[in-house]
This record gives C-alpha cells, structure tokens and sequence, in this order.
C-alpha cells in the first residue's frame, strides 16, 4: 500500500521528545490527526515513554487533560512524575488499555476528544534487560508488560507442545521456519530449561540456518510471537478499539499505531466496518445486522514515518498510522 504522511503539525511538535528524553513514533503526523486543543479532554491508551502525552499536554495547555493508561508499573512511575509538571491535568491509570472503557470510567474520562494507543514497545521496555523484550541482553525470558500477572515466555517455551509452539510462531511471528523452530526449542529443553533471553535467541538463530547476512536477527520474529502471545496482544486491541470508540464525543478523533501487519489489519478492518452502515456478507439480500456507521475515516492510506525520520528513529520504520473521527 502506498503511504502517505503529513508533517505540517503543530510548530516545534519534535521538541517536545527531546525535553522528556524520549523519541515517540510518527509524533507529528499523531498530532496532526489527533488536533489537540485547550481544555481538550484525552487519553493516552498506551502512555510508555510519555512522549505522546507530554505534546498533548503542551498542545492542549492550559487546562486540557489527559488519562495516561498503562500496564506497566514503571511507565505509571514516569507518568506521575510527569503529572507534577502539569499539575491537575493528568491523571494515571494502571492496566491493560484493553480494559480502556472500565478505566476510563473510573476516572470519569467519557466524552473524550482524542484516544491515542501506541501500540510499539518504549524505548524504557527495550533498554531495560529485566523485561526480557529483547535478546540483545542476557536476561530472564519474561515478556509480560505487568510481571506481576499471566505466563511468562518462559513458560510458555518450556511447557507448550511442539504443535502449539510452532502455530504461535507462524501465526502471530509470520516465520516460515516456525516448525523447524519448534523442534530445537523442544530439543533443547529437555536438555535444559530455557530460562534467558540469550540462550533462545542463540536455539532459534541455529534452527533457521545461521543469520548468512540477513538485516534482522534470525529470532526477531519468534521473539514478537511469544510476546504477542505473552501478552494476548490481538485480543487486547480488538477489546481496546470496541472500547475507545464508546467513550469518543462527537468529532472525537482516534488515532493508532501499530508496527505489524497483523495489528495494522485489525486496526484497518475495525475501522472500516465502523465507518460502514452495512457490514452484512456479502450477497445478503436484506440488510439484518442494523449496523451503523459510528467513525469517520480520516486516513485515505495508511501513514508511514519520513525518510528523515527513519534515520533519527530507526524503530519507526515499521510504525503504520489510522486515524478516524467519531459521527454524531
């Protein structure tokens, strides 16, 4: 799909990363869609780094507010320091942005103008080797967002069968060698628990033949799949997305990033069905799903980091940005 993407946001919006020491992905094009104003009302579905939420903040000034939700209890750490700097404008939320709606509610966030989920792991979750995101460290294979709740990556490649193993690494991985993968995971766990982020990153790099001057290491793929599965990751957006158009006043807008295409697709299908007053299969006669349209389609194609942007960020070479507005 050819993209498309807008750099004609907010003056100085690229300022705002380099003051909370953090690069947020596609932050012009995000403001752009997301039009913050003063006394706006927002929510950050996936506060992380804090980056996003600062511009909001800054944007909305002086007295727009903003949720800053997360599972993570570290990024609920940053978003109260934060909130100091903004007195009585953000509040935090701890959790999962699935549960958006009842979190939202809590804090009496309805009506909002503006829903953003960044759905990308921070900087913070893959500079730290504790998380176990990432296999440039030796660490423990953990994998959750909240290590305080679910399984853990480890447990799920020391006890899952070879069938399970390798339709988790096709499906949310898309990796071709996810059978041969699964195979020298069970193999060498019976020798050994695999407990490090190193030691599997080293299994899946020799089940796939070595890295033979590949651009990303041979485990990248199967390291996404276990932390999508970690974290239940496709069934939280869905749940996140059914939740945040509810709680959108009229002309509010949502806007989402995602970095795979399996993300991008759920993001691309919900908002097309929900700015579709018929979503009936094809080839019924009558309409008998009383379906109405509730978004606005604000991204005719999907928007894509600049060139420019890329080489300062190199992480936001994947990111993919939707954006819609909610109907009367």
């Amino acid at each position: 799909m050819v993209a498309e993407s807008r750099h004609d946001g907010p003056p100085n919006a690229g300022d705002f990363a380099s003051q909370f020491n953090h690069t947020p992905v596609l932050l012009d094009d995000a403001l752009h869609f997301l039009t913050p104003r003063q006394g706006g009302r927002y929510i950050d579905a996936t506060f992380g780094g804090g980056g996003h939420s600062r511009a909001i903040l800054e944007l909305s000034a002086p007295d727009g507010q903003l949720l800053g939700v997360d599972a993570d209890p570290e990024a609920i750490a940053r978003a109260e320091r934060l909130a100091e700097q903004f007195p009585g404008r953000l509040q935090t939320a701890r959790g999962n942005f699935r549960e958006i709606a009842r979190l939202a509610a809590e804090h009496h966030f309805t009506n909002v103008d503006g829903i953003l989920m960044d759905l990308g792991l921070s900087s913070f979750q893959l500079d730290q080797p504790e998380c176990g995101f990432s296999f440039r460290y030796a660490a423990p294979l953990d994998m959750r967002f909240d290590r305080q709740q679910g399984m853990s990556a480890a447990e799920i490649v020391n006890t899952w069968d070879e069938i399970d193993l390798a339709r988790v690494i096709f499906e949310y991985g898309e990796e071709t060698r996810s059978r041969a993968i699964a195979r020298a995971i069970l193999a060498e766990r019976s020798r050994e628990p695999i407990t490090t982020t190193d030691r599997l990153a080293s299994i899946v790099e020799r089940a796939c033949g070595g890295r033979r001057g590949r651009a990303i290491h041979p485990a990248t793929r199967t390291f996404q799949a276990l932390r999508i599965a970690v974290n239940d990751e496709l069934q939280a957006l869905r749940e996140g997305l059914a939740g945040a158009i509810d709680l959108l006043a009229s002309g509010g807008r949502l806007v989402v990033i995602s970095f795979h295409s399996l993300e991008d697709r759920i993001v691309k299908n919900f908002m097309r069905d929900e700015a579709t007053d018929c979503i009936c299969p094809p080839g019924t006669p009558v309409c008998v799903c009383d379906h109405h349209a509730r978004l606005r389609i604000l991204t005719r194609k999907v928007v894509q980091a600049s060139a420019e942007e890329e080489t300062l960020n190199p992480r936001s070479r994947s990111a993919k940005l939707r954006a819609a507005e909610r109907l009367p």
